[in-house]
């Protein structure tokens, strides 16, 4: 990738960033600023509604290409989030873990980490790359994904994409 082209994407990061403080705040033109920060979004691959509650300082390294954070989530202050993180929340009602996530401060988040359900994550932990989070993380921890699980099967696997038509 050219770099004019990932200067632009930083640039689409910053101001999607502004916008979101300025939809937050409100003002008369609130709704035409919502629709510009969706445009951005859309653009980024990213999805960061202006109504979740994002502390102070936050970083996003490579912009906020990639990046998913769920309505409900709460992010405290001085947390680095790299791309292609999701913070999601679990929506099924009758799961134990149903809710959103809540960080907390001086939090670092791995390139493709995701963060789903009702979990709290402690004050500086770090959470490496690809890890998957769906308990409680204690203050002061590293999580890393453990040694990946085999599952054999006495049957091949039909692995074939198959795409539905409207």
């Amino acid at each position: 990738m050219k770099l004019s082209k990932i200067m632009e994407r930083f640039d689409k990061s910053k101001r999607a960033l502004k916008l979101r403080t300025k939809i937050q705040r409100g003002g008369v033109l609130s709704f035409p600023r919502k629709i510009a920060y969706n445009r951005i979004c859309d653009s980024l691959n990213c999805f960061v509604p202006p109504k979740v509650e994002i502390g102070e300082n936050i970083i996003f390294p490579h912009g906020l290409t990639g990046i998913f954070i769920s309505q409900g989530a709460v992010i405290g202050d001085d947390c680095t989030i790299f791309h292609q993180v999701t913070i999601g929340s679990n929506t099924i009602e009758d799961s134990k873990a149903y809710g959103a996530p809540k960080i907390g401060n001086n939090v670092y988040i791995g390139a493709g980490a995701k963060i789903v359900g009702n979990v709290c994550v402690g004050n500086n932990v770090r959470i490496g790359a690809n890890a998957v989070v769906t308990i409680d993380i204690p203050d002061n921890t590293t999580v890393v994904m453990e040694k990946p699980r085999l599952i054999s099967h006495a049957y091949p696997l039909d692995n074939h994409f198959k795409s539905f038509k409207a």
